[in-house]
C-alpha cells in the first residue's frame, strides 16, 4: 500500500483534481439554479444537453487539456520534475506544474515554456526520466581519424604493446596488427577501468562509415552519474586523453587545413626561380619609298 502512495504521490495529478473541482462546481451550480427556478435539475441538465455545440466550443481547450491531462497522469507520461525535450516548442529543461490547461517547463537558462497538456498527447516528446531512474548519462561521440596514419604496426610495436596488461598476447602471434585495432583496444580498456565510467553499462569503440572528413571512431559509454557538470568534465577528460596518446599508436586526427597551414607551408617552400627577361630586339627599319627617289 506504501508503494502505491509514493507511485500515486509523484503523479500529475493537480489536473485531474482539477477536473474534480470542476465537475463538483457544475454540479453544485445546476443544484443552486434548479433551487432558484424551481425546476428539477434534470431539466437543466436537458438544456445543457442541447447547447452542448455551444459550451463545445467554448471550452475546448479546457475539455481536451482535461482528457489530456488525465490521459498523462493514467499513462504516467509525466511528472513534475522530469527533464522533458520539445524541439519543436523550443522547450528543454524541468517540469515546474502540470495543470488542466498548461504545462509549464523551466528551460534550463531559467525561461519558461508553457505547452498545453493536448499537444504532449498528439505530438512526441522526449522525457529523460528513464536517464535518472538508471543512474547513468550516455556518450556517444565520435573522432576523426586521418585514414593516411592507419598502417601495420612493427613487430617491436606490437611487442611492447603486448608487454603492457590491456593488450592480448594472441596478436604478436597474428601478425599484421594494425594500429587503429590497438588503439581501439585500447580505448576498451581504458574505459572499462576509468572510475567515473558505469562498466556495468555497455562500452564499444566502433568505427562508422568512411566520410571525406576521416574514418570516424564513436565512443559509447555511460557516465556512472546524471548530474550534468560531471558528465561534461568526464567527456572532456576522455577526449582529451584519447588525443593525446593518439601518436604513440602512429595515429593522427583529421583536421581541415587553415589559413595559418597554408601560410607555413608557402615559408618554407623557396619560391621558384623566375626566368631571366629577354631584352626587346628591335626590328631593322626598312628604308622609306620616298627616300629611294633622290
Amino acid at each position: 500500500m506504501s508503494s502505491d502512495h509514493e507511485k500515486l504521490k509523484n503523479r500529475a495529478l493537480q489536473g485531474v483534481f482539477q477536473m474534480l473541482k470542476l465537475i463538483v462546481i457544475c454540479v453544485g451550480v445546476i443544484i443552486v439554479i434548479s433551487e432558484l427556478l424551481d425546476k428539477n435539475p434534470m431539466n437543466i441538465i436537458a438544456g445543457f444537453g442541447a447547447s452542448a455545440a455551444i459550451l463545445m466550443l467554448v471550452f475546448k481547450d479546457t475539455i481536451m487539456g482535461l482528457v489530456a491531462g488525465v490521459q498523462l497522469s493514467v499513462n504516467d507520461m509525466l511528472r513534475p520534475g522530469d527533464w522533458i525535450t520539445i524541439p519543436k516548442f523550443g522547450a528543454d529543461g524541468a517540469v515546474v506544474e502540470v495543470t488542466l490547461t498548461t504545462v509549464k517547463v523551466q528551460n534550463w537558462d531559467k525561461t519558461i515554456t508553457t505547452i498545453p497538456p493536448y499537444l504532449l498527447v498528439s505530438d512526441s516528446f522526449q522525457n529523460w526520466r528513464g536517464m535518472w531512474d538508471y543512474g547513468g548519462r550516455r556518450v556517444k561521440r565520435s573522432v576523426f581519424i586521418d585514414m593516411h596514419s592507419i598502417d601495420f604496426c612493427s613487430d617491436e610495436q606490437v611487442a611492447r604493446f603486448v608487454s603492457e596488461e590491456w593488450a592480448d598476447e594472441t596478436m604478436a602471434e597474428e601478425g599484421n596488427v594494425v594500429n587503429l585495432r590497438l588503439f581501439r583496444k585500447y580505448i576498451e580498456h581504458y574505459l572499462r577501468n576509468h572510475p567515473r565510467v558505469n562498466s556495468e553499462m555497455i562500452i564499444m569503440v566502433r568505427q562508422l562509415q568512411p566520410t571525406p572528413q576521416g574514418l570516424p571512431l564513436e565512443l559509447y559509454f555511460f557516465s556512472d552519474g546524471t548530474d550534468w557538470i560531471p558528465y561534461e568534465n568526464l567527456q572532456s577528460e576522455v577526449f582529451e586523453h584519447l588525443f593525446a596518446v593518439l601518436p604513440r599508436f602512429g595515429l593522427r586526427v583529421f583536421q581541415s587545413p587553415a589559413g595559418t597551414d597554408f601560410a607555413a607551408v608557402s615559408k618554407a617552400e623557396p619560391s621558384p626561380v623566375q626566368p631571366k627577361k629577354q631584352p626587346l630586339k628591335r626590328k631593322k627599319q626598312l628604308p622609306d619609298d620616298n627616300n629611294l627617289l633622290f
